[in-house]
């Protein structure tokens, strides 16, 4: 399948109505005009991402329409104006699982202590739906916290739900991927009150721990997910460059495991772990001000600024 996005941006200066963007070379075309200039009769496109992922099993001529479209475009055989509104998130996810300790070098920069991976299985815990944000949007640094840190990730988004998914159809169901940066606040992961040492819900589940974008990537636009160079700058300065090689346990894995525990439904989306390079590991921490840019190969760039709790 030839490269495109889908975006969600907002049409026009002030406007909240969002609607659905092609996205080819990093350039934001309205979805629904492109897919009818080159497939008259074809169905509205969805305002958003969500509606297309709710019907994700009948989407397959809603893709190949914006597939014929985005070859258009690339090819100089259509001429749309580009959108110039702002990103939203790609589709406000109603689940997010993310993955612990995913890297042997991350883990080893946190000090964890792991089990053979004959011996173990995958570490998941949840994130707050509410910490989601967009590209160019503030990341909100609590009051609370002194040690604000980021995470690029890979996040793959469920397109086909089940339950027991065996490894080797894992792929099938997924619709595609984005970019997510699980922002921790790490001193708030930590409890002394209570026997259990950890909070992951406290340290990662604040407004804006999020990031997620710019836009989605349908699945068979990307070559080898398990290929992907991963980085993330802070100032411009590289702080993580790797590859989703580094995975303990890999995408199919992942789903399997989360599958044999409950039922996985069209739009949750996992954050499949960070490599290192965090600032927990080099002892150093983002503050007011700071700008990070996390971005993974043939998927995109997020940025996101950092700002005090008012």
């Amino acid at each position: 399948m030839n490269w495109f996005g889908i975006a969600t941006y907002m049409a026009g200066a002030g406007s909240t109505a969002p609607r659905m963007g092609l996205v080819v070379d990093n350039v934001v075309y309205d979805a629904q005009a492109a897919m009818q200039a080159v497939t008259p009769a074809a169905q509205a496109v969805p305002v958003d991402l969500w509606g297309l992922l709710a019907q994700w099993n009948a989407s397959t001529a809603t893709l190949q329409a914006l597939e014929s479209a985005a070859l258009a475009i690339r090819q100089g055989r259509l001429q749309l104006p580009r959108q110039e509104g702002a990103l939203a998130v790609p589709y406000a996810p109603a689940r997010i699982f993310a993955t612990a300790s995913n890297y042997y070098e991350h883990a080893a920069e946190m000090g964890t202590q792991l089990a053979a991976r004959s011996e173990s299985s995958p570490y998941i815990f949840m994130k707050a739906e509410t910490s989601v944000t967009p590209t160019k949007s503030a990341v909100v640094m609590p009051a609370g916290t002194m040690k604000l840190d980021w995470e690029v990730e890979l996040a793959v988004v469920i397109g086909r739900g089940g339950r027991h998914i065996a490894q080797e159809d894992a792929y099938a169901h997924i619709a595609g991927y984005t970019v997510i940066n699980d922002i921790s606040a790490r001193d708030l992961t930590r409890r002394t009150d209570y026997p259990f040492s950890h909070d992951w819900f406290r340290g990662k589940s604040f407004d804006t721990f999020a990031p997620l974008g710019p836009w989605f990537v349908p699945r068979d636009c990307v070559g080898d997910p398990m290929d992907l160079r991963m980085q993330l700058t802070v100032n411009g300065e590289s702080m993580q460059d790797a590859s989703t090689q580094g995975m303990i346990f890999n995408i199919a894995e992942q789903i399997a495991y989360l599958s044999s525990i409950l039922t996985l439904k069209p739009g949750d989306l996992i954050a499949t772990g960070t490599p290192t390079g965090v600032g927990m590991g080099r002892g150093l921490f983002l503050k007011p001000g700071d700008v990070m840019v996390a971005s993974i190969a043939q998927i995109g760039s997020i940025e996101n600024h950092v700002t005090a709790a008012p």
